[in-house]
């Protein structure tokens, strides 16, 4: 198989820290049928298995492309309106399993992210480029960079600079060349600062916010933070040993390594 999504996991301080690489370099690794009704169900097992799972990284294989596009040459095959619904469906699938999954996906845009490379980029929490160019998950778009520039994109095919693309608010960050393991790395160690589970609760209250109004965001914001303090529980949902919360050890990690550090002056 010239396609395959790999995945490795990487044992952190306080967590699991999983990668998936989509693998098809031969075609700038495009997406076919096989990648994306894989991607699903590797982002379901990898959370489901991995109950201290702290963030998923998806990038591309190769130094040239992370997701060139779909797969031209089956979307030309495609014979039917009911087989054209069928492939872009599953591109939405894909999609929705990154903006659903539970925990943080950090896009390490490695290279050409083109069409619907765009549209998964878009569909991960936070994005971080190398300098680089660049239709369900398109609608992701006017909420990241505005409509007018999402009509740039859209309707006209642009291909945009990494530069642009930072100062459209399309990417978090840019970097150079040799230095986007560097760069992820620091967002995964401020995930790690953050507590496992604080991430989680904000990035399910961020997916509320998306489609509540105003006022009933708040009202959910009140209900997450009430239940940040629910007594901490392992992967089985046996309560820790000292019934702690995860915010009240967090604090008082912090007091001790700040007395600790006045202690040393």
């Amino acid at each position: 198989m010239t396609s395959k999504i790999l995945t490795t996991l990487t044992r952190r301080k306080t967590g699991t820290l999983a990668r998936i690489t989509i693998t098809r370099p031969t075609k700038q690794n495009a997406l076919n049928t096989h990648l994306l009704t894989q991607l699903p169900p590797t982002i379901k097992e990898i959370t489901e298995t991995n109950k201290d799972l702290l963030a998923i990284i998806l990038t591309g294989a190769g130094p040239k492309s992370f997701i060139g596009g779909a797969d031209l040459r089956e979307i030309a095959a495609l014979d039917s309106p009911a087989a054209a619904r069928g492939f872009i469906c599953k591109i939405h699938l894909a999609c929705s399993a990154l903006r659903r999954c539970p925990v943080p996906v950090i896009a390490r845009v490695n290279g050409f992210a083109l069409g619907a490379g765009l549209e998964v980029a878009a569909a991960c929490d936070v994005r971080v480029r190398l300098g680089i160019p660049s239709v369900v998950e398109a609608a992701l778009l006017p909420g990241l960079i505005g409509w007018g520039r999402a009509r740039r994109l859209l309707l006209l095919g642009e291909t945009i600079s990494a530069d642009e693309a930072l100062k459209w608010g399309l990417v978090e960050k840019v970097v150079e060349d040799g230095e986007l393991d560097d760069a992820v790395e620091e967002w995964v160690g401020l995930l790690e600062k953050n507590g496992p589970l604080a991430v989680r609760r904000q990035k399910a209250l961020i997916s509320k916010w998306e489609e509540l109004s105003l006022e009933q965001g708040i009202i959910a914001g009140v209900e997450a933070f009430g239940e940040a303090f629910e007594v901490e529980r392992d992967g089985n949902g046996i309560e820790n040993g000292d019934g702690g919360t995860e915010p009240g050890r967090m604090i008082g990690e912090f007091f001790r390594e700040r007395d600790e550090a006045k202690g040393k002056v």
